[in-house]
Order: structure tokens, then C-alpha cells, then sequence
């Protein structure tokens, strides 16, 4: 006479059910998380110099003032260069991408809130704007907007216009871009007199390479 088989253990329909929604939660909760992550991130780090660096680009801010003020008056003509000092006796001034960002770090409206990475030709800038819509994952949330900028000399003048601009990571249509083309930067932000207008009237050219903006000034 046969022994009879014990019944087979395994879960309960039960007990699956409830492993089956435990497991929807869980991929629900970390899909909102990477969406939250990804669209709306936190505030950029701050970027710091070491005291030389420091040193070294407030230098470069004083040269830099110094020569717009005076490039291309005659009633202020350019400081004649100290002797066997090359750098005096150059127009040219190079701010690193480190030092650009830095700087937007040290103004209180831009800093967190942009950021700029240098390639050959081209600024990257990644904007955080603030929303105000009225819903569960964007109210307060900041807005991830990314843009390439190419930054040229026309006329004498820094001219900037935005490419390939998404939203939230989604491009938009180069259509919609149309009025934001060839911004002249000193005729639009700039007033008589600030320093601004007065870099853009000794403005001679500006190169964009990987790191790196070279600033060339008028003789």
C-alpha cells in the first residue's frame, strides 16, 4: 500500500498578491524618484577657488575692466605696458570654465541655478527655473532647461544666440527660437556708461575652446 504525498508548500494566492503590489509600489515610487531627479534636480554645487586662483582671476577681472574702460578712446588711451612684463603688453585674457562658474556662484540671482560647460565654439549652459504651475510634482519645483549658446563678434559687437534648446528634456522647435537670435548683449543688457557697454565698445573677438574663453580686446 502506497504512502501518500504530502501536499506541495508554496505561496499563497494571497501572499503573491501581495508581493506583486509591494513590487508595483516600490517601481512607482522609484520611477516618480529618477523623474524628480532627472527634470526638476537640486540647486548646482557651488564652485570655489583656491585662494591663488582667486588671486589669480580677480587679477584678471582688474586688467580686464581696465582695458575696456580705456580700448578705443582718445581721451583715455590704453595703459602703456610695463617693460619685460608680457602679460601687460597683451590683449588677450583667458578665463577658465572653473573661473566663469565661479563667478556665476558669487552672483546671489544666478547662483544654484546655472552652470556652463566650454566646447570648441560653443557655451552649454543648463538652467534651473523655477515653476509656478499648480500640481502635485512641479509646484516649487526648478525646471531643467539645457542650451547651446554661440557667442560671436559682428560689427564689433558680442552677439549670442541660443541653440538646440530643450525643456524638461525635451527639445524645442528651432522655430520658436527665432527672436532669440543675434542678441546684441550690450545693446540689450548693457546702459550708457556701465561696464558692460564699455567692454563691448573695445570688444575685438572672442574664441571658445574645450575649458576655455579667450577675450581679445581692441587695440
Amino acid at each position: 500500500m502506497g504512502r501518500t504525498k504530502p501536499p506541495e508548500k508554496g505561496l499563497s494566492l494571497g501572499k503573491m498578491l501581495a508581493i506583486a503590489a509591494a513590487a508595483m509600489l516600490v517601481t512607482m515610487v522609484a520611477t516618480l524618484w529618477l523623474i524628480k531627479l532627472w527634470l526638476f534636480p537640486a540647486p548646482f554645487a557651488p564652485v570655489t577657488l583656491a585662494p591663488a586662483e582667486e588671486q589669480k582671476l580677480e587679477s584678471k577681472l582688474t586688467r580686464l575692466e581696465a582695458m575696456a574702460k580705456n580700448a578705443g578712446t582718445a581721451d583715455n588711451p590704453v595703459a602703456a605696458p610695463v617693460p619685460g612684463n608680457e602679460e601687460s603688453a597683451s590683449r588677450e585674457i583667458i578665463f577658465s570654465e572653473k573661473e566663469l562658474n565661479a563667478l556665476i556662484t558669487k552672483n546671489p540671482e544666478l547662483a544654484g541655478k546655472v552652470a556652463i560647460d566650454l566646447a570648441d565654439n560653443l557655451v552649454s549652459a543648463t538652467l534651473l527655473i523655477p515653476t509656478k504651475a499648480k500640481a502635485p510634482l512641479l509646484d516649487g519645483q526648478a525646471m531643467r532647461v539645457k542650451t547651446g549658446l554661440t557667442l560671436t563678434v559682428q560689427d564689433g559687437r558680442p552677439v549670442l544666440s541660443p541653440q538646440n534648446v530643450s525643456v524638461m528634456g525635451v527639445p524645442m522647435p528651432k522655430a520658436w527660437l527665432g527672436k532669440l537670435n543675434n542678441i546684441d548683449l550690450a545693446r540689450k543688457y548693457g546702459s550708457d556708461g556701465d561696464f558692460w557697454r564699455r567692454f563691448a565698445d573695445g570688444f575685438e573677438t572672442i574664441d571658445i575652446s574645450d575649458g576655455q574663453a579667450k577675450i581679445v580686446l581692441k587695440p
